[in-house]
């Protein structure tokens, strides 16, 4: 490892998939302008792979050589960084915890593991004075972790909220522009390769939490226990909401959103009504945004394609590019590298307007008694619709005024009890 600051910068690849594949095509088309940037080269010494035979979609670089041995980047002293683009979590805990070991700087897309198991990892590289950078964790090539880290950082950041996983988003834009059901959508999205094959982390909502994990630590400077967040996705999400919603001047999109109550952190990803006029609602396909509110710059919206092999490699290459210029490093952008527990506003408590969807009997006093459950809870209905008789019962919908989680889930469950609902209700947020 070396340290003039004019000598190549090498580089040890951990997987060689999309975004491994994508990284090497930006290095191949933009070495000259990186050399501008940085007055250095970067070169690929070693991409460690599971299968050395597979046809990769882009070239290796001159000299660059495919290996099987994580030590053979990991031990390596004439490696500078070790960028990890593998995926999972287990593999890539131990590659990272060893390349630390041994002195090399960190470059990693892998929001799963740094959401769920960072700590370890964030206190070692501080310990050793290296650079463990993840601006591909979140967003793909929208740099909002930098922008937290330096460009927001004398603000006290009052709400964060985003589209942060574009395979939801395609689905939820082609259920409200085209007209699909939610398997129909599904469906289309794996054919054109914005969902895999399990979509499980995408369609549940998981893979936006690990975003938001990260999102809450760059602006607030805490920890909000993965496990601890509130995560509901869009699996069997109904196209009878999301023409209801449209009736109302909505769209549905899948949020992760985050804001500070009274000095707590109330936070989650959930489906929500968004007003249609917003910026957010009209982000289509497979592209992300986020909206932060700084005390001091008021409001920002980034925007742009939140996966796939050149965006993420642009965000890959974003933070070799720091390493090579010798920053030093701003890995949390806090002092603390380890930060304390969040102050956690508990979910039951959080307060929102509310879609409300039930399916009910056509009889004289349903809605009174309806209606009558939701103001036993202290909920007001704002507006009410009614439409023609489905297979499972008549659609009721309500738009309510704020109110807490609590009371929305009990008049819920009373009108459950009392036998008023013929399907379980479906209830979703609306952004303020």
């Amino acid at each position: 490892m070396t340290n003039d600051s004019t000598a190549p910068l090498v580089v040890g690849l951990a997987g060689c998939g999309t975004v491994g594949s994508g990284l090497l095509r930006v290095l191949a088309e933009n070495g000259d302008l990186i050399r501008e940037r940085t007055g250095r080269d970067i070169r690929i010494k070693s991409v460690l792979v599971r299968n050395p035979s597979r046809v990769r979609a882009a070239p290796l670089p001159e000299g660059a050589r495919l290996v099987t041995d994580a030590a053979l980047l990991t031990d390596d002293p004439e490696t500078d960084v070790v960028v990890e683009l593998m995926g999972g979590i287990d593999a890539p805990r131990i590659l990272i915890d060893r390349a630390l070991e041994h002195g090399k700087h960190i470059v990693t897309a892998n929001k799963a593991l740094l959401a769920e198991d960072g700590a370890g990892l964030f206190r070692k590289a501080a310990e050793k004075g290296l650079a463990l950078l993840y601006e591909a964790s979140v967003a793909g090539g929208i740099p909002i972790v930098q922008t937290l880290k330096e460009s927001l950082a004398g603000n006290r950041i009052r709400s964060l909220v985003g589209i942060l996983n574009g395979t939801s988003n395609y689905i939820l834009s082609e259920m409200t522009s085209n007209g699909l059901d939610f398997e129909t959508a599904l469906a289309q999205a794996q054919e054109q390769g914005f969902a895999e094959a399990d979509p499980t982390l995408d369609i549940d909502g998981h893979d936006a939490a690990h975003k938001l994990v990260l999102l809450i630590r760059l602006a607030y400077g805490v920890e909000y226990p993965y496990a601890e967040l509130p995560i509901q996705g869009i699996r069997g999400l109904s196209e009878l909401d999301i023409n209801f919603a449209r009736e109302f001047g909505y769209r549905i999109k899948l949020l992760g959103q985050v804001n500070e109550v009274d000095g707590r952190l109330e936070a989650g990803v959930f489906p929500t009504l968004v007003r249609h006029t917003f910026l957010l609602a009209r982000v289509g396909g497979a592209y992300n945004a986020v909206r932060v509110e700084g005390n001091a710059v008021g409001s920002l919206f980034l925007h742009g394609r939140g996966a796939g092999d050149l965006p993420t490699a642009s965000a890959v290459m974003g933070d070799l590019l720091a390493v090579a210029r010798g920053a030093r490093p701003n890995n949390t952008g806090f002092v603390r590298q380890v930060p304390e527990r969040a102050r956690i506003l508990p979910p039951e408590e959080a307060r929102s307007c509310y879609y409300v969807r039930v399916m009910v009997r056509d009889a004289p006093g349903v809605l009174r008694d309806l209606a009558g459950a939701m103001a036993a809870e202290g909920i007001s209905l704002a507006q009410i619709i009614q439409k023609p008789e489905e297979r499972c019962g008549v659609p009721l919908v309500f738009m309510t005024h704020e109110a807490s989680a609590r009371a929305m889930d009990a008049a819920l469950r009373q009108a459950a009890d009392a036998g008023l609902l013929r399907t379980p209700a479906v209830y979703y947020r609306i952004l303020g």
